[in-house]
């Protein structure tokens, strides 16, 4: 399996050489435990919606946790070992951070399946399980690597790699809360210092959470201020304005779509990708439905389009499939674009419904205690 080559694939194989100087790129390349770990890792050091995937990993930490306080990555017997317990390890895994949330699916089955999704040949699954007596053991022949003629257990670089994964999406988190406060902080300031404040977060460097909010906060007030007229028939017409809805949190499982606006029903979703295969995914998600990209990218509009078609072609070839995941493309915009429409709020006189509407979102995210993760898999 060709190593995925991330952020946080550094900060693995530097923990490989610690406990095995030189070889940790060997290690990787020869561990599928491992190589699964670094699959689940890429949301690591990113200020990214992506979910973070602790259920898997906690499973993983702390089966492994079980082996090392029982001394069995330097002492044979764990074929004889009787297994840790189910309330135990669960116990363990709310103690966690981001944990207290977490249930059973990981434990029992996700991972397991997850596992078998990436490596469909090999002959184990990380976690083996009793289900009469609800005893669990991390499986000992994804912890062996053979290196030259020497056999290796890397049960502690494991738990320090999950363990250096937490610390590095504490601090993400920790930053995003930082800037929520922030938000929050604006509307105790002149409306000139609000207003540029906003101006700063409009980049293409800047949390992708806070890119949401802040988009989501101009888009309502810029659509606030148009109005359409409709009606059964022509002699009887009503006249709405637009309302954009925000659909969840920034990192909430919803299937794609960010914002839903009414009466057109027009489907927005915020991303920070170029990748065709992710804007093709979110239109499958909603059934080809016509589908607004807000994306965090100073990139012309022309070359976005143009950059998603050429994908298009290179993935799929068939034209009469690439027209039609094209069309469903409603409107790009981008930050220079939010930045116009920002202008043009600011016109309307709705720069303070804009703070207004920030600080409210940013409320919403700072009162999560922490990211959700009964749901992942």
């Amino acid at each position: 399996m060709q190593i995925l080559q991330h952020d946080f694939t550094k900060t693995i194989i530097n923990i490989l050489n610690k406990y095995f100087p030189g070889d940790g790129d060997i290690i990787l390349n020869n561990s599928q435990l491992l190589q699964y770990i670094n699959l689940k890792t890429k949301a690591a050091n990113r200020g990214s919606k992506s979910r973070a995937s602790f259920a898997n990993h906690y499973a993983i930490y702390v089966l492994i946790e079980d082996d090392l306080q029982n001394n069995f990555h330097i002492q044979n017997g764990y074929e004889d070992y009787e297994g840790a317990q189910y309330t135990t390890l669960l116990m363990r895994q709310r103690e966690l951070p981001f944990g207290r949330k977490l249930q059973n699916h990981a434990l029992n089955h996700r991972l397991n399946e997850e596992f078998k999704k990436y490596f469909r040949t090999s002959d184990y699954l990380p976690i083996i399980r009793d289900s009469t007596t609800n005893r669990y053991w991390i499986n000992e022949n994804l912890l062996k690597i053979e290196i030259g003629e020497q056999l290796i257990n890397i049960s502690e670089s494991v738990k320090d790699i999950i363990d250096a994964y937490i610390q590095a999406r504490m601090k993400s988190f920790n930053e995003f809360m930082i800037y929520c406060q922030k938000m929050m902080e604006i509307q105790n300031q002149s409306s000139e210092a609000a207003i540029e404040f906003i101006r700063s977060l409009l980049k293409s460097n800047v949390d992708a959470r806070v890119f949401e909010i802040v988009s989501y906060a101009i888009l309502k007030q810029y659509y606030a201020e148009q109005k359409i007229y409709w009606g059964w028939s022509q002699y009887e017409l009503n006249v709405d304005h637009l309302i954009l809805y925000k659909t969840g949190r920034t990192n909430a499982n919803d299937g794609g779509i960010d914002f839903v606006m009414k009466p057109l029903g027009r489907f927005f979703q915020v991303t920070e990708t170029l990748d065709t295969g992710k804007y093709f995914l979110d239109i499958d998600k909603v059934q080809k439905y016509p589908v607004t990209f807000v994306i965090k990218t100073e990139d012309k509009v022309e070359y976005l389009l143009k950059n998603i078609e050429e994908q298009a072609r290179i993935r799929y070839q068939i034209k009469a499939i690439i027209k039609k995941y094209m069309e469903c493309i409603e409107e790009v915009i981008n930050i220079p674009e939010l930045i116009l429409r920002f202008n043009k709020v600011l016109d309307f006189q709705r720069g303070i419904q804009v703070i207004e509407e920030i600080v409210l979102q940013s409320r919403v995210e700072f009162n999560m205690e922490e990211e959700v993760v009964e749901d992942e898999i």
